[in-house]
């Protein structure tokens, strides 16, 4: 080929960038001027789309049935169903779906109760738009975001918490300790067999022994036990930890 072909021809494009999907929010208050304020927050975002409303706990279960968002706002006092029954449903029927708790309330048993019943959030109305746009992001990727201090406070405080006590921590070997704390700051099996040298399937086998010997049955109970037991004290909050690359 000629040079001179060779510059006619036009440079090639670059490669597309990917096109990330949006997070698709339910908001859930029973006021209108809280989720007008929430929705107008989001879509001034590319991140975030608000894909539907309900104003009490009903509605909420309906609303999440039908339209299966990424991740839930839920306020916890409504009427004819609240937020902790709705967020149990919730999670039963639509199991993709993530719940963020946001509420003015701060009853310790809001927090053991929301958890419990499967929340992978927490958050006060008090927060600011980083937090909230942080947390929703965390719950869409099946993060928690519930501060440690708020979990030990919450738990140690709560008598229905489903893993209140720490005499159950002396069952742990410290290999299991170590890879319940990794877990517990949201690795991934992949991710803490990495950190501690072993297979996915083992780390998978031994967070299920954990369970059993716990009590325990699901992450937010692992992340709930973890911080209460002082597994996490090195964290601000449960985050997961940086990739390495």
């Amino acid at each position: 080929m000629s040079l001179a072909a060779a510059q006619s021809r036009p440079a090639p494009e670059p490669p597309a960038a990917a096109v990330t999907a949006p997070i698709r929010v339910l908001l859930v208050d029973d006021h209108s001027i809280v989720r007008q304020g929430l929705k107008e927050i989001l879509d001034r975002t590319d991140e975030y789309v608000v894909v539907g409303e309900a104003a009490d706990g009903v509605q909420a279960v309906e609303r999440a049935r039908e339209i299966v968002p990424d991740v839930v706002l839920m306020d916890l006092i409504m009427p004819n169903k609240d937020g902790v029954e709705a967020t149990r449903e919730i999670v039963e029927a639509v199991p993709d779906t993530h719940i963020l708790v946001l509420t003015a309330s701060t009853a310790d048993d809001a927090v053991i109760n929301a958890l419990a019943a499967g929340a992978s959030g927490y958050l006060q109305k008090v927060c600011d738009r980083e937090e909230l746009l942080a947390a929703i992001r965390d719950a869409a990727e099946d993060r928690s975001s519930v501060s440690v201090g708020m979990l030990r406070r919450a738990l140690g405080a709560g008598q229905s918490a489903p893993t209140r006590g720490t005499g159950t921590g002396g069952k742990l070997t410290a290999r299991e300790r170590s890879i319940l704390t990794h877990f517990a700051k949201g690795n991934s099996y992949a991710e803490v067999a990495d950190i501690m040298g072993n297979s996915a399937v083992t780390v998978r086998n031994t967070i299920y022994r954990i369970e059993q010997k716990l009590g325990v049955t699901t992450k937010q109970e692992i992340v709930a036990w973890a911080a209460l037991n002082g597994l996490l004290d090195d964290d601000i909050g449960v985050r997961k930890a940086p990739s390495r690359d």
